[in-house]
Parts: structure tokens; sequence; C-alpha cells
């Protein structure tokens, strides 16, 4: 299935590739591309707005997390995503920078209270926000292009311990991450539902739908079996599976630094990292001599271009006057069609 927007880019209800096709041959519509997401913008009034129910089911992982989108008769997409398990490191690395500064002839941050020793409940670490707050970027990613009325999410839990109500509030960082998550849900203004993990196998055994053992596999085995046995629990339907996926990564940016951590010769330090190149932002899609690929680093009035769906550099000397910015982004995106044996059960 193919998103559809109006000309004032809202989400209509999604239509078949042919009649996508079609639309565009007669000059009705244009491509328009969503992050990588295709779609279709009409250029005129659509015939009708009606609705019909679309649900979205979420499957959390550590390493790779799985989102299905479909209707009551068909499956409209399917996403795979990595997940941002760098910031922990990153954030323990500038704690023992500013740290050793401190020791050094060189300005550095005065001592402050530890922080992130406060008991506070509503307090989110930085990579437990990095983590859950993917997984509402790719959620709010699908509700600019899909009209999603129901959103069902497998309730993940993290072992807790009888007779202790306070240990229990955050003694986790997954219960806290999953709380937060819940609450933005809930201010989308969309039906909310959570299934135990349990009903999730429950289902798809019913299905027969296969389970991958290799986790990290860019499969629909692996978390879309998940996501949308999921998404036909909110819906109470059965459709049949659709087996092409899309593959999206979140790009690991080095964000400017006060200078590298290894001394040059003489013992200078250079300034390290940024999230812009020439003026343009890291990550972007861009045109460069009628190819599309995605900007790296900057280094002498050049910059790097790397290939957008393996993230392999193909160059680190083009100009500047060779690119065109397609469009801005901080993830890579990639159609992927699978062909594994699953039965359909409708």
């Amino acid at each position: 299935m193919v998103p559809v927007l109006d000309s004032n880019k809202q989400p209509l209800m999604p239509c078949s590739e042919k009649r996508a096709r079609k639309l565009m041959e007669k000059g009705e519509a244009k491509a328009y591309w969503q992050k990588g997401i295709f779609c279709i913008k009409l250029i005129k009034e659509p015939s009708n707005r009606a609705y019909q129910p679309v649900a979205l089911g979420i499957d959390p992982g550590s390493k790779r997390e799985g989102y299905t989108v479909l209707t009551e008769k068909n499956v409209v997409l399917n996403i795979t995503t990595n997940t941002p398990d760098w910031v922990k490191e990153k954030m323990d690395t500038r704690r023992n920078l500013r740290r050793s500064r401190r020791y050094r002839k060189t300005p550095y941050r005065k001592c402050r209270w530890n922080r992130s020793s406060l008991r506070n409940t509503d307090r989110l670490t930085p990579s437990t926000k990095a983590r859950w707050g993917a997984k509402l970027r790719i959620t709010k990613q699908l509700l600019a292009i899909l009209p999603i009325t129901n959103i069902n999410v497998e309730d993940i839990k993290a072992i807790s311990k009888e007779d202790k109500a306070t240990w229990n509030k955050s003694f986790s960082p997954l219960e806290v991450g999953k709380r937060w998550f819940y609450c933005e849900l809930k201010l989308l203004g969309i039906d909310l539902k959570k299934t135990e993990g349990y009903d999730t196998k429950k289902h798809r055994d019913e299905r027969e739908f296969p389970k991958g053992k290799d986790k990290l596999a860019y499969a629909w085995s692996a978390h879309n079996s998940d996501s949308h046995s999921l998404a036909e629990l909110a819906l109470n339907v059965l459709v049949k599976p659709f087996l092409g996926l899309h593959r999206i990564d979140f790009l690991k940016h080095y964000r400017r630094q006060l200078h590298i951590q290894q001394p040059e010769k003489n013992n200078l330090r250079r300034r390290h990292g940024t999230t812009v190149s020439m003026g343009m932002s890291k990550g972007s899609v861009v045109n460069y001599k009628g190819r599309l690929v995605y900007l790296g680093g900057a280094s002498n009035e050049r910059v790097s271009i790397h290939n957008i769906l393996t993230g392999q550099r193909m160059s680190k000397h083009a100009r500047i006057s060779d690119i065109r910015v397609m469009y801005i982004t901080k993830q890579r995106t990639q159609f992927i069609s699978t062909f594994s044996k699953v039965k359909p059960v409708c």
C-alpha cells in the first residue's frame, strides 16, 4: 500500500500501488518522500475523505524494533529499526573528560550537584530518553503520512520486587522510559492498547508465523511477525502478511567537542566533531551528479558523500557546487524485499 496525502499534506487513506501509479500517470498526483518512505501527494481535492480504522503495532527491542501499519484488509508497511544504544558510552566519555580537565591548567566547568543521583522518578537519563524517543519519532513520522487510529504496544516489563512500592517506581530504566513513552502517546489523542508478551506469542503461534532466532537480522520474521500480530490484535482482524519492510538506521553523529581526546605532535589538540558540513546538516540526502547519496563530514572546503543504502563512503573530495540538498534527515531508509516462507491464514 502507498500512503496518500492531500494538497495540504494531510494524510488520507492509503491506496494500492496500481492506483497510485495511475493517479501519477494522469497528472492527478505526484511523488512525495517522507524521510525515505514513498508517498503520493494529490494535486486536486480528493473525491471523498472517508476514513477506516488503521492500526500500528510496535514491538520494542534492545537492538532492533518492529513497526507494522495495517488496515482491516491490507498491510500498509513494515519497518525495522536499530536503536540508538551509543548514548551511555558518550555520556561516560564526556564525564571522564570533564573531570580530567579539573586537574590541568585549562578552563573547566565548576563542580555541580550530581543530578544523576537524585531520586526523581520523573527524570529520564539521556540513554533511556534516546531509546524511547526514537520510538516516538518513528510513531510521529507515521502519523504524518497515515491516519492511524489505534496503537498497540507490547508491554515489556522488568523484574520487580514484591511489597516495595517505592522501589518499583524507578528501579529500572526500562520501566521509567516505558511510562514516559505511554504518556507521550496518550498526548497524541490516539487509542492506546498494551499487550503482554505471552499474548503476542499466543496469537503468533495461532497464525503460524515464524519467529527468527537472529534478533539482529533485518527480516520480517525477526520483529515484524510480532508487530503484525500486535496490529491485528488492535483491530481484532486477520490480515494476510506482507513480507517487505523498510529498514531504518539512525545515524551516529559525533557532536562538537572541545578538542580531540588524544593529543597530536607537540601536544596539540585539534577541535573535533560537528553535525554540520559546510553549512549543511550531516545525514541529509543530496543529489550529487545525478545520484542520490547522503552527506558526511567536511575537510579542506570539500565534503564526503556516502552510499544511501550501505553507508559506505564514496568520496571525500566532493565540491559544494555539485551538491543539491533534497531533504534533511538523521536516518537512513532502505526498502528490503523479503521472501521468507510465511503461511497466510485469513
